[in-house]
Formats: C-alpha cells, structure tokens, sequence
C-alpha cells in the first residue's frame, strides 16, 4: 500500500538528517577543508569553467547574491579568484581561478574522494553497487520530467574547449592513475595537431555539456582517407553511469559512417576499463596489446578496430 505524504515528507527529513550526519556535511567545514560546504560547491563550480559570471553562479547553484558575493571577495581576497572584464558583455564581471584556486579544487577533490571512500570502506561490492543505484534511483525521480533544455547536449567545440579537454583530462588520469605531467603532453600534441589540421567533414571534437559545465567529450580525426580514429574520450566524474560515455562513442561512429570512412580504430590502455567496455559493446574488437612504460607507469596499450 502506498504511503501517505505526510509519511513521505517524514521519510525525506529522517533521510536529510542521517546523511548530513553521516557526510559530514554539520562539520563547519567540508571534509576538514578551509571551506564551508557552500564555498566548497562555489569553488567545484568554478573549476568547471574556464570563466563564469557570478549570475551564473546565482542561477545554477540556487543561492543569494548577496552571499555569494561575500564569498567570490573572500576569495579574491585570498587569490584563488580573479575578476576581468568580459570581453563578450562589458556590463558583466568574468570570474577567473587563479592557479592557487585550481589547486584549492583539485585538493577538494581529493579530500572529497578520501571521505566517500571512508563511507564505502565497510561495504562489499554488492553493497556499494546497491548504494549507488539508489542513488540514481533518487536523482532520476527528481529529475524525471524536468526541462529537456537542463539535460546533457552535444555540441561541436569552439575556443576553450581543447584547452579545457586537455587541463580535465590532465587532472582526471593523474588523481585516478596516478599519471605524471607526461600525459598531458601527449594529449596537449594531439589537440594541438587537431586544431592545426583540423579537416571539417571529417574530423569532429563533441563536447557534452549540462547546465554550462563540460561533463565530457570525444574527437574523430582522420588517420587516412579510408580510416578514422577515435581519441580523448573522457566523462567528468560526476556524469558517469549515466550512459554519456556509450552516447559520445555512438556520435563518433555514426559521424564516421557519414563521413564515409571504412574503419574506425583508437588506442587506449588496460586499465581503463569502463571505456574498454564501452568500446566493445560499440561493436570494436581488440586487434593488438603492447607493455609500454608510459606517463610513469607500467601499462599494456591495445589497439581497437571496428569495421564500418
């Protein structure tokens, strides 16, 4: 039998209790970081973006301006943030990291991964994939039925995003592999070769974005006239699960199909195995597996084929 709503107001407010308990989120600051839990969101939000106004702000994280404007100039003041005049609307104020905010960010990230790692440490893998889906359970049943124009869309890149892609990408692979600065030169060559040859028609970059924030992207380039070559891709943490990976991998292909190439190839390594899975349920099949010392690690390289 179905709950009442009073009941089910009840439920929610004993679930925000247990988990702002549990999570930390009472503690005076997140994860015994320098921040509140609201400057912490602020500062996750602007390390999403290469610059952002603070209406920007406003509208996507829901808070008052007036408060939030006492946090950018706590910031300002602290030089993790810069303001510069917006060269697109001379009436707006663009909101810049600093070096010293990005690192804020990244060390956010790293705390906030060591506390979610804390909560999970006493489940097994039934459990913690248990956990999550309720957790997407709950996030679609909020979601379900919302504006179409606050979902994910792809759109082709323009200026920033290589730059973005490869700073994201940068970070990601370091925190979750451990992979040194060496990477970001190999991924920093390709974009730039990208930019520099870039052949419309048949080589694309797509850029998946929620809400002004870039969750994740993809590129095909052209290897030669018959074969093309999917690379970079990558999905921000906090999108993946929901299915962005297979959709930027389905993009690549059917646009490869378009563009009248007869294979489709790309080179990824062992250890990533979410994007291994990805690829094999594309229809791409493993041709070839090489050890490689790379990026400050030992690691298998494979190369990956699919017939068009």
């Amino acid at each position: 039998m179905a709950g009442t709503m009073p009941e089910h107001i009840a439920n929610i407010r004993r679930f925000n209790r247990f988990y702002s308990r549990t999570a930390g989120f009472l503690n005076e600051t997140l994860t015994r970081s320098d921040f509140s839990l609201t400057e912490a969101r602020v500062l996750f939000e602007l390390g999403q973006r290469e610059q952002a106004s603070a209406s920007d702000l406003v509208k996507e994280l829901v808070l008052d301006a007036a408060y939030l404007g006492r946090i950018l100039k706590r910031f300002e003041a602290a030089g993790l943030l810069v303001t510069k005049a917006d060269p697109a609307d001379g009436r707006r104020r663009a909101l810049e990291l600093t070096e010293s905010g990005y690192a804020a960010v990244r060390d956010l990230h790293k705390r906030a991964d060591r506390d979610a790692a804390r909560l999970l440490a006493s489940l097994d893998a039934r459990q913690r994939d248990n956990l999550v889906r309720a957790m997407h359970a709950i996030e679609s049943e909020l979601t379900e039925g919302k504006d179409q124009a606050g979902g994910i869309v792809l759109r082709s890149h323009t200026i920033g995003d290589i730059g973005w892609i490869i700073h994201r990408q940068a970070i990601l692979y370091a925190e979750e592999y451990g992979w040194d600065i060496g990477y970001e030169g190999l991924i920093a060559g390709i974009c730039g070769d990208f930019i520099r040859n870039f052949i419309p028609g048949k080589e694309f970059c797509w850029v998946a974005e929620h809400a002004g924030s870039i969750l994740g992207s993809v590129f095909l380039v052209r290897q030669d006239e018959t074969v093309g070559k999917l690379r970079l891709l990558y999905v921000e943490p906090s999108a993946r699960g929901s299915g962005l990976g297979k959709r930027l991998v389905d993009t690549c292909v059917e646009a490869a199909r378009k563009a009248g190439y007869r294979k489709l190839v790309l080179w990824t390594n062992d250890v990533l195995a979410a994007a291994r899975g990805i690829y094999q349920r594309a229809g791409f099949r493993l041709v070839e597996e090489e050890r490689h010392k790379s990026f400050g690690k030992d690691l298998v390289g494979q190369n990956w084929k699919m017939d068009l």
